[in-house]
């Protein structure tokens, strides 16, 4: 579900179950755009493809995913001319057979997984003052102006995304990766880009909807809590219930 902001829409998602080799595969992704919505819409249509075309995919999904996510990243460098300067953050998760999840990330969109009513962060904000170091062992730099977030180069408050080929040589496109096994204390996920986080917690967000067994009914109050907050981004919102 999504919810709009005042100017064009750059986030793109999957929500989608399907059999591969037979297992049930669950596969849930935001794509948080920046500078244009067409390297989001490139993901939208490929990352997944390029993740399960791994010939590891099913013995280490991990190195599947790290390996996918490098080879997604230069696909699109590849066709910056059609694809324009712009970038994309993205979160996404695979549940294999209803048992074990699987979530990956770059830059800022965030999946959050309620745990007997208690959120926790399965993915890592990539956030420019956290990778200083790294970025600036690249022969970039991390611009701290009072007002304004850090950014990368003075132009980006993402250190991790997809695209951005005038930042590539500081800006990495490797996940951090999270697995989980889904048991019975497991509820729900919530994957979000941070126009819903910027103005509300993990733990508000999971209280919000825990009493709401609908999943899109729970995506929908989330953003309409985001946007009551003022939230000023593109807001994106897939919610997977378990029980």
């Amino acid at each position: 579900m999504k919810g709009k902001s005042n100017h064009a829409m750059e986030d793109c998602l999957v929500s989608e179950f399907k059999v591969v080799d037979d297992n049930e595969l669950g596969l849930f992704a935001i794509f948080d755009g920046h500078m244009g919505h067409d390297v989001a819409k490139y993901l939208q249509g490929h990352l997944f493809d390029n993740i399960l075309k791994q010939s590891d995919f099913w013995t280490d999904t991990v190195s599947a995913l790290k390996n996918a996510y490098q080879t997604t990243d230069k696909e699109i460098l590849e066709q910056s001319f059609q694809l324009g300067k712009g970038g994309s953050t993205a979160v996404t998760a695979i549940l294999i057979n209803g048992h074990k999840l699987v979530v990956a990330n770059v830059g800022d969109s965030r999946a959050v997984i309620c745990r007997k009513g208690a959120a926790k962060q399965l993915s890592v904000d990539h956030e420019p003052s956290k990778e200083r170091q790294l970025i600036e062992s690249k022969g970039g730099f991390v611009s701290n102006i009072p007002g304004d977030v850090p950014r990368v180069d003075g132009q980006l408050a993402v250190a991790r995304a997809f695209g951005d080929k005038s930042l590539k040589r500081h800006l990495s496109s490797e996940p951090d990766i999270a697995v989980e096994i889904i048991d019975d204390d497991v509820e729900f996920i919530i994957l979000a880009s941070d126009g819903l986080w910027k103005v509300m917690s993990n733990q508000e967000a999971v209280e919000s909807i825990r009493s709401i067994k609908d999943s899109h009914s729970a995506a929908k109050r989330l953003i309409d809590e985001a946007i009551s907050r003022k939230s000023k981004d593109d807001i994106s919102c897939i919610v997977v219930r378990f029980h």
